[in-house]
């Protein structure tokens, strides 16, 4: 199954490129060295022209692939959702229980991704750029248009995988999108609350007692009981 999952690439809207990037060696090599930029600089010091530089190209030729850097960042954030999806469905496959598909729903949502190979993008450089960058590329006046046009496909398709396994679990349960959005949102911002800002945390919440924090957080808002 890795050898499988190294290999795959994920689909991701097209509105979010102006050419595919995987289609070249040119376009790979700017979402993957363009990656390890945004992580390694944060995206208020990450350029095109820095890009370019670092990969040997012209600025112009950058911008053929992708309009802007946070048309860069949105695509490196809607990759990592598809590739959480596809973590979740290869991860659940065999279990027919709902609450046994949840536990492995939270430990993706909280700790990352089970598989971080993948030849195109590596996965545990996506999980610390959304951690750490994904919200700018939210928090922005023109999120209404590219909602409208598709740009957040992805975390929605893995939104609604969870706010239906929650529905499973308790179909009177009245917020089931609204709480897995939330744990999602959270669990992001208590991951980078953890490293940044530890006054906002427990200091005994490591990765081990956040995933008990969030998994209490959830079962305990449907529980039947």
């Amino acid at each position: 199954m890795e050898n499988l999952l190294n290999n795959i690439k994920m689909e991701v809207h097209d509105n979010l490129y102006l050419k595919e990037p995987f289609s070249s060696e040119l376009g790979s090599s700017i979402v993957q060295e363009g990656a390890i930029l945004i992580r390694n600089l944060g995206m208020e010091n990450f350029t095109f022209k820095k890009l370019a530089i670092h990969i040997g190209v012209t600025e112009a030729a950058v911008y053929r692939y992708f309009e802007n850097k946070h048309m860069l960042l949105l695509y490196l954030t809607a990759w990592y959702w598809a590739w959480m999806e596809v973590n979740y469905v290869y991860a659940t496959a065999n279990l027919d229980s709902s609450k046994a598909r949840l536990t492995i729903a939270m430990k993706l949502i909280v700790n990352g991704p089970f598989f971080m190979r993948n030849a195109h993008l590596d996965p545990e450089n996506l999980r610390s750029i959304v951690v750490n960058e994904s919200l700018k590329g939210y928090l922005t006046k023109t999120v209404d248009v590219e909602h409208e046009n598709g740009i957040f496909a992805q975390v929605y398709n893995f939104g609604e995988r969870i706010s239906e396994l929650i529905y499973e679990i308790n179909p009177t349960y009245p917020y089931p999108k609204t709480l897995a959005y939330t744990v999602m949102e959270a669990s992001l911002l208590h991951a980078f609350n953890a490293k940044h800002l530890p006054g906002m945390t427990e200091q005994s919440l490591d990765s081990k007692n956040r995933l008990v924090f969030f998994e209490d957080l959830i079962i305990k808002a449907i529980s039947n009981e």
